[in-house]
């Protein structure tokens, strides 16, 4: 009797010292078909997340009108972010149908991320923006903060921990995260001190700009999985790749100004009686001269080259005028006065705002130049001794917030509720 070789049931190889052989019930199976199994099962499970992720395909205008409900003005900045989210969306509801990465299939064309800089005065809402893109995306979104960050090797975060933070987003996922969308707040912070001394290291400046270069352009990035689900593979280290994240980098960059008007208008060299005077009436405003920034301008503050390079996209936010900042006041779904009026209404109580109050709190902020995230410290100032008071009165009715009462010169007024009529009481009384 012949004895049968041994031979894959799959690809038909014989089995050979070489070549060894994984019995089953009715056949074998070779390393090299074990593996290749592995690939295209693990090519199911991706698509089917990514099919997941893919739900309906918001347009930038939807985006833009969700922004508008939490962000005033700044149409500028919203319509770029909405752009961005929108053509990454784009990107990842056609990879939904393929099974590899975009580029990988013949006759594609490999498309590239654009990643974006915002660029505004503190207050004018780029954390904003970004925390409420988070609330409409239908990717992992995760936000960093980069005056964390150090080079690494010194105490603090390393770039590698950003990545971290979108796996927890992620659920673990490595091709959810993949797809990701990542903010780093406070990006100025890590400019390059012009008054680092030479040959010493900028360790948390340009050490982490050099950093974030691998991880903001696209490649293999490795990161640890320790204490993360176990079911990521891999031992205590994953392969994460950042070709399809998309960067989102915010600063208030303090003084970036003064490098652009030097460009705009170069100083003047003539002296004696035949200089021609300076006129503060043709100085750029501080919008204008945000939106005519460029590359070379953020070189003199103190970025690289090569990190301004992979932030192709610069959008700049408008400082906020009184008007913008009423509208913050009023109009948002969190705008700070219904939420006053929500916690006043708690203590079955009105609150009310004047007009007028509303203007004086509006030019209050711009006085002390902390734009619309300083408006909660003043309605807190001034409504804190009328929160201690009202709790205890039991028939007030309403209280009433006039602009003398921000400038300092009056009370709160507050209206008790009376079996006849309304009497009127000072909040100081």
């Amino acid at each position: 009797m012949v004895k049968e070789h041994k031979h894959c049931s799959f690809c038909g190889i014989e089995a050979s010292a070489s070549v060894p052989m994984i019995a089953g019930t009715e056949g074998f199976i070779c390393e090299a078909c074990v593996i290749l199994a592995s690939q295209v099962v693990s090519s199911w499970g991706k698509k089917k997340e990514l099919q997941e992720m893919a739900g309906p395909l918001p347009k930038p205008a939807e985006i833009k009108a969700l922004l508008d409900q939490y962000v005033i003005g700044q149409n500028l900045a919203k319509e770029i972010l909405s752009v961005a989210v929108y053509n990454h969306y784009k990107r990842l509801k056609h990879e939904s149908n393929k099974t590899g990465s975009v580029g990988n299939v013949e006759g594609t064309v490999e498309i590239g991320k654009s990643n974006i800089l915002l660029i505004g005065p503190s207050g004018t809402g780029k954390t904003l923006l970004a925390s409420t893109l988070a609330k409409i995306v239908g990717v992992p979104f995760a936000v960093a903060d980069a005056t964390t960050l150090t080079q690494a090797g010194y105490v603090g975060d390393d770039v590698e921990n950003i990545l971290v933070r979108l796996l927890d987003v992620a659920d673990g996922q490595i091709s959810k995260a993949e797809w990701g969308i990542v903010y780093i707040d406070e990006v100025d912070k890590i400019a390059r001190s012009p008054e680092q001394a030479f040959g010493t290291r900028d360790v948390s400046g340009e050490g982490v700009q050099q950093a974030l270069l691998r991880l903001v352009e696209g490649s293999q990035v490795k990161v640890s999985a320790k204490g993360r689900r176990k079911d990521l593979g891999g031992g205590d280290t994953v392969m994460v790749d950042t070709r399809n994240i998309l960067f989102i980098a915010g600063g208030a960059f303090p003084g970036l100004e003064k490098h652009v008007e030097k460009r705009l208008q170069p100083p003047k060299t003539e002296i004696g009686f035949h200089a021609s005077p300076n006129n503060p009436e043709h100085k750029p405003s501080l919008e204008a001269m945000l939106n005519a920034t460029q590359p070379d301008d953020l070189k003199r503050f103190g970025l690289i080259p090569e990190f301004i390079g992979r932030f192709p996209v610069l959008a700049p936010l408008e400082p906020l005028d009184v008007d913008a900042l009423i509208q913050v006041l009023t109009e948002p779904k969190n705008a700070l006065v219904k939420q006053y009026q929500q916690l006043f209404a708690y203590d079955d109580v009105d609150l009310e705002f004047s007009q007028e109050a509303l203007v004086e709190i509006a030019e209050k902020a711009i006085t002390r130049n902390t734009g619309a995230r300083g408006l909660r410290g003043i309605m807190e100032h001034v409504l804190r001794k009328t929160m201690f008071m009202v709790p205890s009165y039991e028939n007030a009715a309403r209280c009433i917030v006039t602009a003398d009462v921000i400038r300092g010169e009056g009370e709160i007024e507050i209206v008790e509720r009376e079996a006849g009529d309304l009497q009127r009481i000072s909040a100081g009384e």
